[in-house]
């Protein structure tokens, strides 16, 4: 019987291909009972044909056919897919195979020699139990051997060689790599992977065999069996592993020029699952990134949780993120506001896509617009505010120091001004450490909003605080997105400086803190964020070209191009003057700035601001008249 499936006529194949199963059980459940007798008699072919179990199995066949057939159609037997059955199936199957023994049983020994008028059938008393097993057995045989089959045809060509198949090395033995390994197996149309062998750590694992793929060794043994093995690319498993021992491991992988592929950290698994489709190469991130950020999720509630909410910049990279984890905590309202179109656009699908209960805002404007800001808080009347609305690309406020004063500096204080007016209960301001001894524009218009905000704190019932931290990766305007365009257009790779290091943190677990940190706001606070180790710039770009694929300086090379306008060789996150006060959260620290002259301060900032709307070319001087820590860079 030709079972080829007509792709035209998928009903007509279906009916089919269910007769022939429905034939093959039949042979199959008739078959087993006769070989039970048989099993019983010890293959004596005498006694078999003497004794009346063969007669009296032969009688009921029709009859139990019948009712297996029913059985299997009630346990859904035939609508399983077999090329992807597992224990769960496996299990079903072995339950239908019990019932229908037990019903066969049952019904020969007293429902159908009443029927028939005679007596009860002769039958072994072992007959129900290897009846039921070699039933089970043959079942199970028959229907797994689809699986087999198919695993076999993708895996391997005609003549027994691999058919397009990437030799591949799997480390992690854990759960999620037998899941993952599982998946692999069990879908080859959706993998161009063959897995051959495995590395763990766990010493006791090694000689071991895992879905009959051999675990090899632990770590330091990836170059040896990468080369005995001939592998091609490597799939890191260990979801749950710190985030150093996945650089370690990543790092361990780079020296073999195999392709490098990874399931990303447990918190980063929508649901925990485990399958195929979470795979992804491996990325700078899973070198610079911590292990996952803990917050109080019931502290953050405590302010959001049925609170109007308002973003400014809520289409930035900072922003955007905000959105998504304020969206996740059942505000009552949440309220984007952005000058860019695009972006404010973009987040509004996503968050409408995802968050359906979502009551959702987004509004058009700039913070330079006292009037549009104005309006926006009277309409809504926030009850917390987050500000990352700013111009932050240092060389470009360097040539237009006027336009980053006017809008960092001034678009805070309308912002903050605001929040005040309408008795918003919480603003948090989005700092960074370029405004610690800041030497550009940027830096020092950033510093100038940490004052302001200390400055309503001294006179608002708002608890005005600001959020400093360093880099975060991958957002617009950094490093690593720019490394990336330059790697794939083949080269160079412009570094301003060979020791030029700066922090990093992913955008995620800066927004994870500062989203914390507004729970501790009780007015007035710098809040510093823990950014860990800083990276030297050189180093993250050599890794980023091996994670490629290249060698640096031989495939891709790396030019040094000279700091530019305003930077500094490295960034600090503390103040000379600054202490640093423990928080709940040892992520999170608490800088006391010194006191501030309000009055001398709000004096100050009336003749900073006609300044820059007059455009005066000295702008940066009367900046570092205000912030003593500014030093004016000579960038001629």
């Amino acid at each position: 019987m030709d079972l080829k499936k007509n792709t035209q006529h998928p009903r007509a194949y279906a009916k089919l291909k269910i007769l022939f199963l429905m034939l093959a059980d039949a042979v199959i459940l008739n078959a087993t009972n006769i070989l039970t007798i048989l099993v019983r008699l010890e293959f004596n072919l005498v006694n078999f044909e003497e004794s009346p179990f063969l007669h009296n199995i032969l009688i009921y066949a029709a009859v139990n056919t019948v009712c297996t057939w029913l059985i299997f159609k009630f346990f859904n037997i035939y609508k399983i897919l077999w090329e992807y059955a597992g224990i769960l199936e496996a299990f079903i199957l072995a339950g239908a195979c019990a019932l229908s023994t037990s019903l066969q049983y049952v019904v020969m020994q007293t429902v159908l020699p009443n029927i028939m008028d005679i007596g009860p059938v002769v039958l072994p008393r072992s007959y129900p139990i290897l009846a039921f097993l070699l039933f089970a057995l043959a079942e199970a045989l028959f229907r797994f051997s689809y699986r087999l089959r198919d695993m076999a045809r993708i895996s391997y060509g005609k003549k027994g060689s691999v058919s397009g198949k990437a030799a591949t090395m799997l480390i992690g033995g854990g759960q999620a790599g037998a899941l993952l390994l599982r998946d692999l197996q069990n879908n080859p149309y959706s993998s161009h992977n063959r897995i051959v062998c495995i590395i763990d750590d766990d010493p006791q694992k090694k000689g071991r065999f895992l879905n009959n793929i051999p675990i090899v060794g632990g770590r330091h043994a990836i170059p040896a069996m990468v080369e005995k093995y001939e592998i091609e690319e490597i799939i890191i498993a260990i979801p749950g592993a710190t985030s150093q021992s996945r650089r370690e491991i990543i790092e361990i992988c780079q020296e073999t020029n195999c392709r490098l592929r990874i399931l990303p950290a447990l918190y980063q698994l929508a649901g925990g699952e485990v399958s195929i489709q979470k795979i992804r190469d491996v990325e700078i991130e899973d070198l610079l990134g911590r292990d996952s950020v803990k917050v109080n999720v019931d502290e953050i509630m405590g302010y959001v949780s049925g609170k109007t909410v308002l973003v400014t910049g809520g289409g930035g990279s900072i922003g955007s993120e905000l959105c998504r984890q304020i969206a996740k905590h059942a505000p009552k309202k949440l309220v984007i506001f952005d000058i860019y179109e695009n972006n404010a656009y973009a987040i509004q699908q996503e968050l409408l896509a995802n968050h359906r209960e979502l009551d959702l805002e987004v509004l058009i404007g700039s913070v330079r617009d006292a009037d549009r800001v104005d309006m926006v808080f009277a309409q809504y009347r926030p009850d917390v505010v987050y500000h990352a609305a700013a111009h932050k690309h240092v060389p470009l406020m360097e040539k237009s120091p006027n336009e980053a004063i006017k809008n960092n500096v001034f678009g805070t204080k309308n912002v903050a001004a605001a929040a005040d007016r309408y008795h918003s209960s919480v603003f948090v301001f989005i700092s960074t450490d370029k405004a610690v001894n800041p030497t550009n524009i940027m830096g020092a218009s950033k510093r100038l909003c940490e004052m302001l905000i200390q400055s309503y704190s001294h006179i608002s019932k708002t608890k005005f605080v600001a959020v400093r931290f360093g880099n975060v990766l991958g957002s617009n305007g950094s490093v690593i997105p720019l490394f990336r365009k330059q790697i794939k257009a083949g080269g160079p790779v412009t570094v301003t400086h060979k020791d030029i290091i700066r922090y990093f943190m992913t955008i995620p677990e800066a927004v994870s803190l500062v989203l914390q940190a507004g729970a501790y706001a009780r007015g007035g606070e710098i809040f510093i964020l823990d950014m860990g180790k800083p990276v030297r710039i050189d180093d993250l770009a050599r890794k980023m070209i091996k994670l490629s694929g290249f060698e640096p300086d031989t495939d891709i090379k790396i030019q040094y191009t000279g700091l530019r306008p305003g930077e500094k060789l490295y960034e600090e996150l503390l103040m000379s003057e600054e202490g640093l006060k423990k928080t709940p959260n040892n992520l999170i620290f608490i800088g006391k700035l010194s006191d501030i002259d309000v009055d001398q301060f709000q004096k100050q900032l009336a003749l900073l601001h006609q300044a820059c709307e007059d455009n005066l070319a000295n702008i940066k001087e009367l900046v570092a008249d205000i912030v003593p820590t500014y030093t004016i860079k000579d960038d001629k």
